[in-house]
């Protein structure tokens, strides 16, 4: 498939009605692996595709999304009690 073609693929799939809504999600996972889901969060954000072959989700979705992308990842520390050793690892 062409680039733009996944493209539209994807724009439709987050078009459908309720992809809007919010959902509650109950998590049980360890400390451990909350702060690797944020690590995998915050790297995907930051992360920019060099292949132009390769249609990267985070391009079509708009900033709102982004945005509270980020905020779930800082939530999850901040729920966890990690928000500070995570502070505190970023500045090795």
């Amino acid at each position: 498939m062409q680039k733009n073609d996944v493209a539209r693929i994807y724009d439709t799939v987050l078009s459908i009605p309720g992809m809007n809504e919010k959902v509650k999600v109950n998590l049980l996972v360890t400390r451990k692996n909350l702060l690797l889901l944020n690590k995998v969060i915050e790297r995907g954000l930051n992360s920019k595709d060099a292949d132009d072959k390769t249609v990267n989700i985070l391009d079509i979705i708009g900033g709102e999304s982004l945005k509270e992308l980020k905020e779930v990842a800082v939530d999850l520390l901040d729920k966890a009690g990690l928000t500070e050793m995570n502070e505190k690892l970023r500045s090795f």
